[in-house]
């Protein structure tokens, strides 16, 4: 079994940063993709930003130059730096990782969920 914790979310003014974390735990033998998606009220989950394990990253166009994605490949965890925050970056931000298990099979997996909530 494989869990995804993440924190950082929280209420912002317009212009100012957060940082996400999303750590996973349990049955890992490695990680593949990690990356985070946010889902706004009445709209589908997005895609912003994904990192893989050679650190090759990608982001959604809305937000290149204000977001960074990082990981720690040694605690399973991965970051996601949001600066220059918008009130369109109010969502729910999800963690997703692909991850290898110690039987070596390969599942994604979500966390719970973070808000993001940034006032104008």
């Amino acid at each position: 079994q494989v869990h995804l914790v993440e924190s950082g979310g929280g209420l912002v003014q317009a212009g100012g940063s957060l940082r996400l974390s999303c750590a996973a735990s349990g049955s890992i033998f490695s990680t593949n993709s990690m990356g985070w998606y946010r889902q706004a009220p009445g709209k589908q989950r997005e895609l912003v930003a994904t990192i893989n394990n050679g650190r090759r990253t990608n982001y959604a166009d809305s937000v290149k130059g204000r977001f960074t994605i990082s990981r720690d490949n040694a605690k399973n965890t991965v970051y996601l730096q949001m600066n220059s925050l918008k009130p369109e970056d109010t969502a729910v931000y999800y963690c997703k990782a692909s991850v290898v298990t110690t039987t070596l099979a390969t599942y994604d997996y979500w966390g719970q969920g973070t808000q993001v909530t940034v006032s104008s």
